[in-house]
């Protein structure tokens, strides 16, 4: 989804919608705005919109209410743009569904990057890769440096033959690394590949996961031999990865 992505602003503030709109007009968006959350569906339905900018305090309608159906109705991104920046409410906006929550006052430009990660995330496409073997529940292991990783029985055992225990944001951090070894894969393709659709809203969710993965695999976490940082790029698996 490039730059010609629709998006509609839905705040009861005129203010806001002009200075959102104008900066995303400039940065090559096509913009629509409404003042409340009335005929929100037919709007994201009649003009095609890819993202919708909402916020929480609309008059005569409850904005996290509009998020869930919006979700349930249609494959539209949701950013929402609240004055309500407690972290209960936060966490609420994004269990209904809403792909990032960015509290006012906001910077323009945060909100920009946002916009333009969220749309990043939803037109993913897998990029081709050369064929691979099918993979079976016999096949389904990889092996690097003497660890065996075995993606059926969720289990990976370093060197020594001890059992490293992994939590699922882990296990599939990893399962994504050793699929793809010695590729640069951003931060937004791990998120795709570790998430999909349920992607989390904050992109270094997955330096997080990253650090962690780091101190049970490498030797040394301050100086990582497998996955390694790619300055302004993200992470590569730096090492010889095989099917066993």
């Amino acid at each position: 989804m490039a730059d010609e992505a629709r998006v509609l602003i839905v705040d009861d503030e005129p203010d806001i919608r002009e200075i959102v709109g104008l900066m995303l007009e400039d940065a090559g968006y096509k913009v629509f705005s409404l003042p409340s959350g009335d005929g929100l569906a037919d709007m994201v339905r009649d003009n095609d919109i890819d993202l919708v900018i909402l916020d929480l305090g609309l008059p005569g309608a409850d904005g996290l209410t509009l998020t869930r159906e919006l979700k349930a109705q249609s494959n539209v991104g949701v950013v929402i743009l609240s004055g309500r920046a407690e972290t209960t409410e936060k966490i609420i906006g994004l269990e209904v569904g809403a792909d990032d929550y960015l509290s006012k006052p906001f910077e323009p430009r945060e909100l920009l990057a946002r916009v333009r990660s969220v749309l990043r995330r939803l037109a993913a496409v897998p990029v081709a890769e050369d064929p691979q073997p099918e993979v079976t529940p016999e096949t389904q292991s990889y092996s690097f440096r003497d660890w065996r990783f075995d993606v059926l029985s969720r289990t990976l055992t370093d060197p020594e033959g001890g059992m490293v225990t992994l939590s699922s944001g882990e296990f599939n951090l990893l399962k994504a690394l050793v699929e793809h070894p010695n590729r640069v894969l951003s931060r937004d393709q791990l998120l795709d590949f570790t998430h999909g659709m349920d992607t989390p809203a904050f992109d270094r969710s997955v330096d997080v996961q990253v650090v962690r993965l780091r101190k049970k695999i490498e030797p040394n976490p301050q100086k990582p031999e497998f996955i390694k940082t790619v300055r302004n790029a993200g992470y590569i698996f730096a090492t010889k990865v095989e099917r066993t």
